[in-house]
């Protein structure tokens, strides 16, 4: 599967296929066809691969919010060296073992808790929503520049004198201040974000 994630990350998922991984294996399509029937396969194959990235060496943190941030930093990390993960996640493709074994880490973290069943899957939701929604967005905003074939910081340069022309007017009086001192990067806006979010879930924990 390495050659297919290969292909994946330097030209997106699009170039995937059976036919042009058996070119870079320099082998027959039909020999890779009787081990996978469709490309559907192939992609599923291809996440199970790189869901192994984000498995954390045991033992966790003992900490529940410590072992979660340690996984949420893993996931954005995989999702930035492999951004044609985003574009799975609408896709329902079918979860293998690494990814199973991903879930059963992040619900080890509630162990001792003394939390049911579903309120256990109800925290994870909460975490995978935020974890899923960041890193789309962050994967549009990283994509977009390299397909107009300039970097970020070119694109946030061309960005700004229109911004601030428009919010100089007097109309974004909230957004204005703001602007002017300069927001924070998204290495904050993450670990603030996720910290909000285990802060929730911190206080609806049962008192010891």
């Amino acid at each position: 599967m390495s050659a297919a994630v290969a292909v994946a990350d330097a030209e997106g998922l699009a170039a995937v296929s059976i036919r042009r991984v058996a070119a870079e294996l320099d082998a027959r399509a039909m020999t890779l066809y009787s081990y996978i029937e469709r490309k559907e396969d192939l992609l599923a194959l291809m996440l199970d691969e790189v869901s192994a990235e984000v498995l954390v060496e045991e033992p966790l943190p003992s900490s529940w919010r410590e072992a979660l941030l340690l996984m949420a930093r893993r996931e954005r990390e995989l999702v930035r060296r492999h951004p044609w993960r985003v574009e799975l996640i609408s896709q329902r493709v079918a979860v293998g073992p690494n990814g199973l074994r991903h879930v059963e880490q992040k619900l080890s973290a509630f162990d001792g808790l003394g939390l049911d069943r579903l309120t256990c899957w109800r925290f994870l939701a909460v975490f995978n929503d935020y974890m899923t929604g960041f890193v789309i967005r962050e994967a549009l905003e990283r994509g977009a520049p390299r397909s107009e074939g300039i970097n970020d910081e070119e694109r946030a340069a061309l960005a700004e004198p229109y911004i601030g022309e428009l919010v100089a007017g007097g109309e974004f009086p909230r957004l204005a201040p703001m602007i002017e001192e300069g927001v924070r990067g998204a290495d904050d806006n993450f670990e603030r974000g996720l910290n909000l979010v285990l802060d929730g879930i911190e206080g609806v924990l049962p008192k010891t």
